[in-house]
Order: structure tokens, then C-alpha cells, then sequence
């Protein structure tokens, strides 16, 4: 029966993922966010239009910056050493590959990131009282992402 077939789908959890950057490798991160496309809107009215409205239209996909924040580690300065090759509109770009993972460690979910460079590195606060883990934060720009089921 089909209903029975639904009742063994199950919504993947969000905590067991991967991060790979070219020439970088895997990296552990603590949390990724900014997976959204989104497109504009065109609005238009023809000048002999009937209707006191305009119609709307699909215009530019535009993607956001992903933010990737992951604990501080000693000699670990890879992500510095990427900013720092900033020079003027010139930059290392890498591809980004983000998979939400299943129980066997098998990718179920992949978003591919393309062209991908560094807009900002944020360090991490500093608080003599605290008991935090000491974070940086990593956020990038890109030109796309492209969506793949794994299984």
C-alpha cells in the first residue's frame, strides 16, 4: 500500500554534514548558512493595457553569501591565507561542495558552489569570563549553486 511506503520517510537531520573546498580540502564546520537563490521580479506594463496593473516576470537569479563558522584551531590559518590573496578584482576562486550526510556517512543531499572567493573573516570574540569555544566565522560569495540528491 502507498501509505505504508510513507510511513517509513523520515525528514533528514541537519547536523551530520561535510565540507570540501578545492585545494583546500575537507574542513569541519560547526554550522553553514546562506543556501538561497532567489530570482527578481520584473514588473511591466504595456502602454495600451486595459488593467491599471503591471504583470510581473522571472528576471535575474541572484544567489546569497553563504557564512561557514567553524572553531579555532592553532597554525590554522588557511582561510587567512585565501583572504589575503585578495589583490584588486583579482582572487583565488575555488569550488565548494556541501553535503548533508546519512547514517553511512553517503551524501543524500550536495550543493555545488561555483567560483566561489572570501568577502570576510570574522575572528572570534574574546571574553576573560566566558567558557566558549573560540569561533571564526567565513563568509563567501559565488556564482551558483547547483542542487544534487545523492542515493
Amino acid at each position: 500500500m502507498a501509505g505504508e511506503e510513507q510511513d517509513n520517510v523520515w525528514p533528514l537531520p541537519k547536523f551530520f554534514f561535510s565540507v570540501e573546498i578545492s585545494d583546500i580540502g575537507r574542513v569541519s564546520f560547526q554550522e553553514v548558512s546562506g543556501l538561497d537563490v532567489e530570482t527578481q521580479v520584473i514588473e511591466y506594463r504595456a502602454g495600451n493595457s486595459p488593467v491599471f496593473s503591471t504583470i510581473k516576470m522571472p528576471g535575474m537569479i541572484q544567489s546569497s553569501n553563504v557564512t561557514m563558522r567553524k572553531g579555532i584551531f592553532v597554525n590554522d590559518n588557511k582561510f587567512w591565507d585565501w583572504f589575503s590573496q585578495i589583490k584588486m578584482n583579482t582572487i583565488a576562486r575555488k569550488s565548494v561542495t556541501i553535503s548533508l550526510l546519512d547514517q553511512e556517512a553517503s551524501p543524500t543531499m550536495v550543493w555545488k558552489l561555483s567560483n566561489a572567493f572570501p568577502v570576510k573573516i570574522q575572528g572570534t570574540d574574546l571574553k576573560a569570563d566566558g567558557n566558549e569555544v573560540a569561533v571564526e566565522t567565513l563568509e563567501i560569495a559565488h556564482e551558483g549553486i547547483v542542487i544534487e540528491n545523492g542515493g
